[in-house]
């Protein structure tokens, strides 16, 4: 099997997994949201996904390694079929049961998601692709396929209602899993036989030595906490209060992705004559705090939508230049076990996020704690500026000590 055949199998699973994935993001808060009516439990189920997507992304790292990052991702995709597609047939028996699948969905996909991430390498060699330009290429086909998804989610729902949508969903895990399965080879290097406990300690040791790495973790953690927020709850509430249309939620969500696939576009144009730093900063500014200020001001979907996309132009630098980074300055041997620490502290903003927008709409109300989160966003994505020390390094050479080979 060719090597570029390996690679297109691998976007392809990307882009039918961010898909399916963002579709459901659609359609589990409306499904809530339509049956109980309580933006504090969506909240709570977004935070139900989250909270186990994130621990089991970190902890089950040295597991990956242990049974073969392709074998890990078919099996995980598997699991989250199985779960999934039981939500349509078993929602209405109560919010135990639909939090009880939702915690085993987001658990198997934190596990396939840090496999496919250390699976990219092995997909791109041999291709003839620089590994920077692959990043670019693997998130564009991400963005694709938000792009795609969210809109397509919020028609299907007037259509086929939610638990149809998630249907869709639940099979767009079995085909990822079959792309992963007959196109995706790797090396066959055996992972070192750590004890458990020494390969995670690993992982967060060598996060620990990076200051880089540990700033844009950091960082990340609180992006995340602010994006699960507005796409958990604000944005679904301002659709259903608002506006009245789960198709505002669609359009919100699709025009963040188109702009985030613009800027995508632009990035791997131009990415080697503007300094990345700069860029990082520019975008988190802009992608930050406009698009929250927009839905506490606004009840026009056009203009929301604008904004929306904006965002998406100005974040749209944020993970190729972050994964770029990350694949640079981390040893191969050591990929699943930093990149599953690294996302699981960056992804713990998710869950905190959803149960604290949830809950604080009922404290302050939905337009003051917008605001107060604008407020926040905005002081948030200056940081780079203060610690300019440390995050400079994105533009620099790394260090001898972080180079990927070392033994």
């Amino acid at each position: 099997m060719g090597r570029r055949t390996a690679l297109a199998g691998y976007l392809a699973a990307e882009a039918v997994s961010i898909t399916g994935s963002r579709m459901s993001l659609v359609a589990l808060p409306w499904l809530v949201l339509t049956t109980t009516g309580s933006a504090a439990l969506t909240g709570v189920v977004a935070a139900l996904e989250t909270v186990p997507y994130v621990v089991a992304g970190s902890f089950g790292a040295p597991v990956v390694d242990r049974i073969g990052a392709r074998r890990a991702s078919v099996l995980a995709d598997l699991v989250s079929f199985a779960a999934m597609v039981a939500i349509p047939f078993l929602y209405h028996r109560g919010i135990g049961v639909l939090g009880g699948l939702v915690v085993v969905v987001g658990a198997a996909r934190g596990v396939s998601d840090i496999a496919k991430r250390v699976l990219l390498p092995a997909a791109v060699e041999g291709s003839g692709l620089e590994l920077t330009r692959a990043t670019a290429l693997y998130d564009g086909v991400a963005r694709f396929g938000a792009l795609v998804g969210g809109p397509v989610a919020g028609v299907l729902i007037v259509w086929l209602g939610a638990p149809g949508v998630i249907l869709l969903d639940a099979v767009s895990f079995l085909l990822c899993a079959g792309l992963i399965a007959g196109t995706v080879r790797t090396r066959g290097v055996a992972a070192e036989r750590e004890p458990y406990l020494t390969a995670l300690a690993n992982g967060v040791d060598h996060l620990r030595r990076d200051r880089l790495i540990l700033a844009i973790v950091l960082m990340m953690f609180a992006i995340n906490l602010f994006d699960t927020a507005a796409l958990s709850v604000y944005i679904p509430v301002w659709a259903r209060q608002v506006v009245g249309s789960p198709v505002a939620l669609g359009l919100c969500s699709g025009a963040f992705a188109l702009g985030a696939l613009a800027g995508n576009a632009g990035l791997v144009a131009y990415a080697h004559r503007v300094p990345k730093l700069a860029v990082l900063t520019v975008g988190f500014v802009v992608g930050g705090a406009p698009r929250f200020l927009a839905l506490a001001l606004s009840d026009s979907v056009v203009f929301v939508t604008a904004v929306m996309f904006v965002a998406g132009l100005g974040l749209a630098a944020a993970n190729p230049i972050i994964s770029a980074v990350m694949y640079d300055r981390v040893p191969e041997r050591l990929h699943a076990r930093v990149f599953g620490v690294a996302t699981g502290a960056a992804f713990a903003g998710m869950p905190l996020g959803s149960l604290l927008a949830g809950l604080g709409i009922g404290v302050l109300g939905f337009t003051p704690l917008i605001v107060l989160t604008a407020v926040l966003c905005f002081v948030t994505t200056l940081v780079p500026l203060v610690g300019r020390r440390t995050w400079r390094q994105i533009d620099a050479p790394r260090p001898p000590e972080l180079r990927p080979d070392e033994a």
